[in-house]
């Protein structure tokens, strides 16, 4: 069988072999190997991602739901690519960036990543914020709290755990789906919606376009991806276990967005209501909890932040560690890895401050965020793509066509809804009418 070594975080096969290959017993080894795609893909759901699904589902129904299952082909593809340059190569992303790129593309690929993770590492402390408020605590008193008790999981509890927990964590967001058949939903029209691409044209439909692929392919999902399929040692020969967790993952964390979307469109879209605080968004699970809903989605929306609060500064930290080249690790000590556990307790203290700024909007801060990982998806994407097809790094491994015009096209998709976006934008500063 495989079992976790607590010391190393490495992945280790017991199994007996035969003819020089390991011998595998029915779905222990899938069951095994899951973790990092299951966990990087739901952390996706988190507060940001939550606030857009429901802002897409109340502002235009079930219309934006055909994007959700594009976004399962470019998900998967792209955790994919990941989990394999980590399984073949045996380091992580940013490690391979300063090896086969210049020193400014370096410095510029990773500072993308690292404004883009740390802007979501504050939605997380400001979605904490905002469920806490929805069971009368003071974002005041949650936030710092939240921000200690990831801390001392992390640092204090060995990564087995903690993946553990974080994958219990997880269960959390199957409220949506009892939401969204509860909300009766015209499933004929749901299911033309889904297979029937439509495109409008109006800047706020652009917006939540481009924040759908920013919150649910976001960058720090990829590399935590790669970071813990490193640390967990995954050989070539398990990889096909590993690439049963990534798209499990990916259909699981898509499924459940296609939900939050259907509850939303199904409550909210028919009596015109927009989603511009978390009590709003709460309304969708009322076919599920009645008078109870913003209860039921304060724990949804706290479970979701505090699994990403976790992964996002983690995953941060990998990716600065890794550049400079210092010791890094959740099992290491902080004798051993002082850096590496400083970085992640200062992005924690710092993420918890912004996101106690009075009167900070949350929705919009929200969206925003998402919006921003969507313009700065295309960086982290032509970056992945120049490794994965190098033959040097990958050997027989390197990107096949389908997974290279998959890849390509949602950097060039998202890289001109991004110029538009910017566009439009600047247009509406100078006063010219752009809607649609």
């Amino acid at each position: 069988m495989t079992t976790f070594n607590e010391t190393d975080g490495a992945l280790e096969s017991t199994a007996a072999l035969e003819g020089g290959r390991p011998r595998r017993r029915g779905i222990w080894p899938y069951l095994a190997a899951m973790g990092p795609g299951l966990i990087a893909a739901n952390a996706g759901n988190d507060a940001g991602g939550i606030a857009t699904y429901a802002s897409a589902g109340a502002s235009y129904g079930y219309g934006m739901l055909w994007v959700m299952v594009v976004i399962f082909f470019f998900l998967g593809t792209v955790q994919e690519m990941f989990a394999r340059l980590g399984t073949v190569t045996g380091k992580g992303f940013s490690d391979l960036v300063r090896e086969n790129f210049s020193l400014r593309m370096t410095a510029f690929i990773l500072l993308a990543l690292f404004v883009a993770n740390f802007g979501v590492i504050v939605t997380e402390f400001v979605g904490i914020g905002a469920a806490a408020e929805l069971f009368g605590v003071s974002r005041y008193i949650a936030v710092p709290v939240a921000a200690v008790l990831l801390w001392v999981l992390i640092t204090r509890g060995s990564y087995s755990r903690v993946e553990k927990i974080f994958l219990i964590m997880t269960l959390i967001f199957l409220c949506y789906v009892g939401a969204a058949f509860l909300g009766k939903p015209d499933w004929h029209v749901v299911l033309e919606e889904t297979i029937r691409p439509q495109i409008q044209t109006d800047p706020g439909y652009l917006n939540l376009l481009i924040a759908l692929i920013g919150t649910t392919i976001t960058p720090y999902m990829q590399l935590y991806v790669q970071s813990t399929v490193v640390e967990k040692g995954v050989k070539l020969e398990d990889y096909r276990f590993t690439q049963v967790d990534v798209w499990s993952g990916t259909f699981f964390a898509v499924a459940i967005s296609a939900f939050i979307i259907i509850a939303t469109a199904a409550t909210l879209f028919p009596i015109h209501k927009e989603v511009e605080t978390a009590a709003d968004a709460a309304l969708a699970l009322a076919p599920v909890a009645g008078p109870y809903a913003e209860y039921l989605f304060a724990i949804g929306l706290l479970g979701a932040c505090l699994l990403a609060g976790a992964v996002l500064p983690l995953s941060t930290t990998y990716v600065m560690s890794e550049a400079a080249g210092f010791e890094r690790g959740v099992s290491r000590s902080w004798s051993e890895a002082p850096i590496f556990l400083g970085m992640f307790t200062a992005l924690l203290v710092l993420g918890a401050a912004l996101a106690l700024i009075p009167n900070l909007p949350v929705i919009p801060v929200l969206l925003g965020v998402q919006v921003l990982n969507g313009v700065l998806l295309p960086i982290e994407l032509f970056a992945v793509l120049k490794l994965v097809n190098n033959r040097e790094l990958m050997g027989s491994h390197v990107n096949g066509p389908i997974r290279n015009l998959m890849t390509y096209s949602v950097a060039i998709v998202v890289s001109v809804l991004s110029l538009i976006l910017i566009v439009i934008t600047v247009l509406g500063w100078l006063g010219v009418d752009v809607g649609g």
